[in-house]
């Protein structure tokens, strides 16, 4: 992990156990990803950017008070209740959202959804 990405979860550091987890995963998945640290997101990217990790800016009624947010782009709408928010941007690109509050949800669902939008962001 990188001084960066360390640098991020200063706000909120109890999330950096989850965003760790997923990293691995990550990393052990795709060798070959990049990841650009910005103010407000951690991009994961292959050719283009498949996800996105991103903590909360704002309070959601709803949502918890602390969570890591992973965003994710396919070519179709997933219906699931874990994703908490799902937009069509652009014709035929669907941007997925989901909340995650502890490691344990770094799990074998997410990881397929990754997968799915590793595989899409290639086909851009």
């Amino acid at each position: 992990m990188t001084d960066e990405e360390l640098i991020f979860f200063q706000a909120m550091p109890e999330m950096l156990p989850v965003y760790e987890r997923l990293k691995r995963r990550l990393d052990s998945a795709y060798p070959d990803m990049g990841v650009k640290v910005s103010k407000t997101q951690i991009s994961l990217k292959n050719r283009h950017v498949f996800a996105a990790v991103s903590l909360p800016w704002r309070r959601l009624k709803a949502w918890p008070e602390k969570y890591v947010l992973v965003s994710f782009g396919l070519g179709r709408r997933l219906e699931n209740p874990r994703i908490v928010q799902a937009a069509e941007p652009y014709p035929g690109r669907w941007t997925h959202h989901v909340l995650l509050e502890k490691p344990e949800d770094v799990d074998e669902k997410l990881m397929d959804w990754l997968d799915l939008a590793y595989g899409f962001a290639m086909t851009k």
